[in-house]
């Protein structure tokens, strides 16, 4: 019997599906018999495919045998996985152990692994997404019940970046030359910036200069109390970039020469059009509570308007979808990046973000999960992922309120996960809120009493104004405080020297 007719699948069942799906089971055969006669091809192939990949269920268990044997550092033959197979019914009705002596016997599949190792893989990737085009037939033409069509194009982005995902570990690896070469690049963006700035900039001379801009592929989170300025700051920096980008390919710099980006702001508590009036207040100096009370001359809407004219072209990008999951950010991250190039993503804040529901109903679970899948995103993506936080109220049960590592909320993996960790602290906010008794007007003076409201004035007035950017964590430099200007009416960071020359 030649080994052609020998390979002929006996399964009829199989046989059906075959003649409507891309398969290649001789391929299958070809590459299993390959690693039967020369384990050391595995080292080629397993890191791209996987049981799954294959079609014909006895191939799969084959291959998953194989390869279970050598993560032990066992030998792999048909004697080795004699005893582990010879009942299967599949491999049964394929003639038994005859059939795996015939898969080695191909002894051209030696010399063409990696190319049937490739064909099967994309001929997997193109069943599951003829699988996911029956579903997304079957569930648009099934009108019983809720009809709701915008979950359904969310459910099937969601599976179509499922597919996609498989491969994403390939090409993963790079030589010392190829890595080395894109960290002289790096050196290099930061030297011609005249701002010591390797990454995207953040529109303040202090922060940039302490963490070097913010670097692709980094998670980097902000966390903060409420009141502290989280948002604020994040917008802060989100237009920064987005101007500075705008400025630069406006005058012939080219877009990977940049040192802003294009961005992606997902703002999970906040409607793009109440996002959109805080940045437009910020950039034309109004109060954005006088803005939406009306408390506005005619000449201040003029600014705001003419500010909002000015910004049309801006490449900043506000998805408000509330309760969004890391996956569902993930397919809408991908498309921004394909449609729009984005440079920079920002989440406010990871913990009204969603997980997979397969953490067992555990919130830590569930946030370290998200944490996790932002880091992946930003690596994925090759961009810096800004995400907010929240912290614990641990904070408000000690004397010096600034934060610690130790306070961000629900999960010790968001600062495992995230390559640099941020703190917005302001003394202001907290000195307010404990202001003494005011010496009553009409009142016999008190030198208790005046002494000290005119401690907790004075230290409030040297405080005014001003905020802490704690970097509690960074892997590319040193840890410590950024002292930055804030202007609570305003929500706007900024140096605390006003007249220095902006260089990023």
């Amino acid at each position: 019997m030649s080994n052609q007719v020998a390979l002929k699948i006996n399964n009829s069942a199989l046989s059906e599906q075959t003649q409507s799906l891309p398969v290649n089971l001789q391929a299958e055969a070809a590459l299993l018999g390959a690693l039967l006669s020369d384990n050391r091809l595995a080292e080629d192939i397993q890191i791209r495919l996987r049981e799954e990949h294959f079609f014909d269920p006895t191939h799969r268990l084959i291959y998953q045998i194989i390869m279970r044997l050598l993560d032990r550092n066992q030998l792999a033959n048909p004697v080795t996985i004699q005893p582990l197979i010879e009942k299967d019914a599949g491999l049964l009705s394929k003639g038994g152990m005859k059939y795996i002596y015939t898969l080695v016997q191909n002894q051209a599949a030696l010399f063409g692994i990696r190319d049937f190792a490739t064909q099967i893989y994309e001929l997997a990737l193109l069943r599951e997404l003829a699988s996911v085009g029956q579903r997304m037939v079957k569930n648009a033409l099934n009108t019983r019940g809720v009809v709701d069509p915008r979950s359904q194009i969310e459910e099937a982005e969601t599976a179509l970046y499922r597919v996609a995902e498989s491969g994403i570990s390939e090409g993963g690896v790079k030589n010392f030359f190829q890595a080395a070469h894109i960290a002289v690049r790096t050196a290099e963006k930061a030297i011609n910036s005249g701002a010591h700035l390797s990454g995207v900039t953040t529109g303040i001379d202090t922060v940039n200069a302490k963490i070097g801009g913010l670097h692709n592929s980094d998670l980097l989170i902000l966390a903060g109390r409420p009141g502290m300025g989280k948002t604020a700051f994040a917008t802060n920096v989100a237009f920064n970039a987005a101007l500075r980008y705008l400025h630069d390919t406006e005058n012939g710099v080219a877009p990977e020469n940049s040192l802003g980006a294009p961005v992606a702001f997902f703002s999970l508590e906040m409607s793009a059009d109440q996002l959109a009036t805080r940045i437009l207040a910020e950039q034309s100096r109004l109060s954005a509570e006088a803005l939406r009370l009306g408390y506005i001359t005619k000449q201040e809407f003029s600014n705001f308007a003419r500010a909002s004219e000015d910004l049309d072209r801006l490449p900043l990008y506000i998805d408000d979808t509330p309760a969004l999951t890391i996956a569902n950010l993930r397919v809408r991250a991908r498309r921004l990046k394909r449609r729009h190039n984005i440079g920079l993503l920002v989440v406010d804040y990871l913990q009204l973000l969603r997980g997979s529901g397969k953490a067992g109903d555990n919130r830590v679970n569930e946030i370290s999960e998200i944490s996790r899948g932002l880091k992946t995103l930003a690596k994925e993506l090759d961009i810096p992922v800004l995400a907010l936080s929240q912290l614990s109220r641990a904070v408000e049960q000690r004397e010096d309120k600034r934060p610690q590592l130790s306070d961000l909320r629900e999960s010790g993996s968001i600062e495992q996960d995230a390559d640099i960790v941020l703190f917005v602290y302001r003394e202001e906010y907290y000195l307010q809120s404990r202001e003494p008794q005011q010496p009553a007007a009409n009142a016999p003076v008190d030198a208790k009493i005046d002494a000290e409201y005119r401690q907790w004035q004075q230290e409030l007035d040297a405080v005014t104004g001003y905020a802490e950017l704690i970097v509690a964590k960074q892997r590319h430099g040193a840890t410590g405080k950024i002292k930055l200007h804030f202007d609570s009416r305003t929500t706007r960071f900024s140096d605390p020297v006003q007249n220095i020359q902006l260089a990023a």
